[in-house]
């Protein structure tokens, strides 16, 4: 069974930072790309970031783009998202996402159920 719990979440003040981390089973986690989604209260879903299976290559929304990392521990099984400079628009449910095959073009099958960051002074 395929399981992704996401961690990290919290309370931040404008400008301040989190490391948000998705632990994976069920599966053989360095064969698939991986992503975060995010939806802030009242919106819908938003594509945040991605990682292929090796970890090589990444890709960013605009909108966090400079200001946050993807990254992954194939030997530990983790995805992790490191967030600075965050802005009260990032407050959101961040989702850590499992794609179908080894790149981010490729669609998502399973997701966590979320961790909440919240940015307010």
């Amino acid at each position: 069974e395929v399981q992704l719990v996401e961690s990290g979440g919290g309370l931040v003040q404008p400008g301040g930072s989190l490391r948000l981390s998705c632990a994976a089973s069920g599966f053989t986690f360095r064969t698939y790309a991986m992503s975060w989604v995010r939806q802030a209260p009242g919106k819908g879903l938003e594509w945040v970031s991605g990682i292929n299976s090796g970890g090589g290559s990444t890709s960013y929304a605009d909108s966090v783009k400079g200001r946050f990392t993807i990254s992954r521990d194939n030997g530990q099984n983790a995805l992790f998202l490191q967030m600075n400079s965050l802005k009260p628009e990032d407050t959101a449910v961040y989702y850590c996402a499992k794609r179908t095959g080894k790149t981010v073009a490729q669609g998502m099958d399973y997701w966590g159920r979320g961790t909440l960051v919240t940015v307010s002074s």
